[in-house]
């Protein structure tokens, strides 16, 4: 028979078992994890961009207003992918060294695209009859930073400091024209509790979207 003490420990162990938060991506990511996402990013095929592609989801055009083309949730596993795919040279010996040298993080990035209605050019009109522009200027890069930016844990709004805007450009041997922006948005990979995220987007100009993750569908 166990004794009352074995049994007690029992309970608790249970009792812990279920009440501990547990996230449905892998983290922190164990050491086969590390080598089988370097193996997977070094293959560069096929198989790499569709197991990439799951973390994102693309959105159509809207009738206004900038583009929200398409909204990414990166975990540390997917993240690991992407960087190795990104290095020559490299090792699944320096890819266990890199990633024991960073915390593990969550990503997520916002595509936005210039539209017909949301250009790179802002133009003022006249009160005239004919309606024609007086002024003109360039949309400043750092455009992105008017958008609002909603993150959820499941139910839960979590924020986070570490939000970044990088400017896209479409060149010519004459010049290069701003087209949108792509906005990363990162938190410690133990932010998300929960086996669902949200991400909310609203620009000044247009309709807000929004997307959720089932991250127990994720890596």
């Amino acid at each position: 028979m166990p004794s009352p003490f074995r049994v007690g420990l029992a309970l608790l162990a249970g009792v812990l078992l279920v009440s501990a938060p547990s996230l449905a991506y892998d983290t922190p990511l164990s050491d086969q994890a590390v080598r089988e996402a370097y193996f997977l990013g070094q293959r560069r095929d096929e198989s790499m961009y569709a197991f990439l592609n799951r973390y994102t989801k693309p959105l159509p055009p809207p009738k206004t207003g900038p583009h929200i083309a398409a909204i990414t949730f990166f975990t540390p596993f997917a993240l690991l992918v992407q960087h190795s795919s990104r290095q020559a040279n490299y090792s699944a010996q320096r890819a266990a060294l890199d990633h024991k040298a960073h915390e593990e993080i969550v990503e997520i990035q916002v595509e936005i695209q210039f539209t017909q209605s949301y250009g790179a050019i802002i133009t003022s009109l006249t009160h005239s009859r004919s309606g024609s522009p007086t002024a003109m200027q360039l949309r400043s890069p750092e455009f992105w930073r008017a958008f609002k930016y909603r993150i959820f844990d499941g139910d839960e709004e979590i924020t986070t400091e570490d939000i970044s805007g990088e400017p896209q450009y479409q060149c010519s041997e004459i010049a290069c024209t701003l087209t949108g922006a792509i906005v990363r948005i990162q938190f410690p990979a133990t932010a998300f509790k929960s086996d669902s995220a949200g991400v909310e987007v609203t620009p000044r100009e247009g309709d807000a979207v929004s997307v959720d993750f089932d991250l127990s569908s994720l890596r």
